[in-house]
């Protein structure tokens, strides 16, 4: 089946790469990506990995492969994005079928827009969300493995949205969508989406306020990018959450706040220190058994320390990353509770 789907994609890239110079067929962009890693535990527990994406440990792993059609003519667009490999599965976990992922699992995005006026754009379909700073092609992050921020959601948005242009370098986004990482869903009550965005006419500050919003969830994140000189850059990444039981209307709370240090000494190397501070002392995300204790609710301080060396279109990502929590959350390698886990990687990307 796979190799039918790559065929079917291969021919489908030969045919609108020779019409993308038809102005009367309008513009395609094509973009394909693939990762790889591997990853060192240094309690050899792949369970101490408690984020996206690098769930292993001493295992090279494949990441995802990636293509992407972006096609436009006139006022009307269209994106396709298909995902193959387990973070693409991880993505879209919610198209599975007994732990088998379904056909939806593949594509990552799809949608069609319409730019009724010049300030005002309409788009319908399933986009990777606006919440948070990271996203889910690893070319695109400067950190190989994934916040908890980003790990606990959302992932993706299936609904349809307005981009509304204020001006200058204002914009308003609002929107209706499915639950949040449902391509489908039978659920009656949607969700609300919204971010406003701002910034400097220089584009040395850049700030984005994000909501999501339903009868059972309430949640903000705070996006602000600062461009410090040719050298230095430091963005903000803050996520507060509300999650309503509605069996008891107890209200719980997360919070994740990460701050990511930027230096870039010269075009061929840079590195990014990533520190976030993760609260679940409710247990709304944090409740499992961890060397047979139940860990109902904890707090953790993440430091993540990523070289990006770029060779052309290549990205070598060694990076070192120690977690701390305030429960035994890890495990040791005798399998005993352990409030510390600490990893290696070595990750590849390829971006054409």
């Amino acid at each position: 089946m796979l190799k039918k789907v790559l065929t079917a994609i291969g021919a489908m890239a030969l045919l609108t790469a020779s019409k993308a110079q038809d102005s009367t067929k309008g513009t395609t962009t094509l973009t394909y990506s693939l990762d790889a890693y591997y990853k060192y535990d240094l309690a050899g527990k792949a369970s101490n990995n408690k984020t996206s994406f690098t769930n292993s440990a001493n295992s090279f792993e494949l990441g995802m492969a990636s293509i992407r059609v972006d096609h436009s003519i006139g006022k009307v667009a269209a994106t396709v994005d298909l995902g193959f490999g387990r973070r693409a599965q991880e993505f879209s976990y919610n198209d599975t079928i007994s732990g088998i992922s379904t056909q939806l699992a593949a594509i990552k995005q799809a949608f069609v827009s319409y730019q009724a006026t010049s300030k005002v754009k309409f788009t319908i379909g399933k986009w990777a969300t606006h919440v948070g700073w990271e996203l889910v092609d690893a070319y695109a992050n400067r950190n190989y493995s994934m916040s908890y921020g980003f790990s606990n959601g959302p992932f993706f948005h299936t609904g349809v949205k307005a981009d509304i242009s204020l001006g200058g370098k204002s914009a308003l986004m609002i929107g209706v969508a499915n639950p949040t990482d449902n391509s489908t869903t039978s659920n009656v009550h949607q969700v609300a989406i919204a971010q406003f965005s701002t910034g400097t006419k220089d584009d040395k500050i850049k700030a984005y306020l994000n909501f999501q919003g339903a009868k059972d969830l309430f949640q903000t994140d705070l996006v602000l990018n600062f461009v410090l000189n040719s050298k230095w850059g430091l963005n903000y990444d803050g996520t507060f959450q509300n999650a309503i039981d509605s069996s008891t209307s107890n209200v719980s709370s997360w919070t994740s706040n990460a701050i990511y240090l930027n230096y870039d000494p010269n075009s061929k190397i840079g590195f990014t220190l990533r520190e976030e501070y993760f609260s679940d002392k409710a247990g709304v995300k944090v409740n499992t058994k961890i060397g047979g204790a139940s860990i109902v609710g904890t707090s953790i301080a993440s430091t993540t320390l990523s070289a990006n060396i770029h060779f052309n279109n290549l990205t070598i990502i060694p990076e070192l990353r120690f977690d701390s929590s305030d429960k035994n959350y890890f495990l040791d390698k005798s399998n005993v509770g352990a409030k510390s886990a600490t990893s290696f990687i070595l990750a590849a990307t390829y971006k054409f």
